[in-house]
């Protein structure tokens, strides 16, 4: 019988250094971009799911604390977007509040934030 209260789940790691190239530039190769994004929507659907997986976000503080706020809005923007619907005023609201989230993580480190 296979016990899978043993296994321990691999952590999603995310470095928002590896995503630049060595001249500190972003490195746009599409496989780096893609698990980028591949990583925060398994971070979503985890948070939606309420399922604890492990995540190591590296970077510098100032960085770090943009993903968090952007991908934070990024779910507030959903959950109400599921609830209200696109149009109703409080999800424009929270739609805009995640655009300047998007806007502040591009601003630190030179990524664009994964969903438009």
């Amino acid at each position: 019988m296979n016990d899978d209260s043993d296994k321990e789940l691999i952590p999603i790691i995310i470095d928002l250094q590896q995503l630049k190239n060595s001249d500190g530039q972003v490195n746009e190769l599409f496989n780096v971009l893609g698990m980028f994004g591949t990583a925060v929507e398994m971070m979503l659907k985890a948070m939606f799911g309420n399922v604890n997986i492990p995540v190591r976000v590296r970077g510098n503080k100032s960085e770090i604390d943009a993903f968090m706020s952007a991908l934070s809005r990024e779910k507030r923007y959903l959950d109400a977007a599921k609830q209200y619907g696109l149009t109703d005023p409080k999800v424009i609201k929270n739609k805009a509040k995640l655009d300047s989230a998007a806007n502040k993580f591009f601003s630190k480190t030179g990524i664009k934030w994964p969903f438009k």
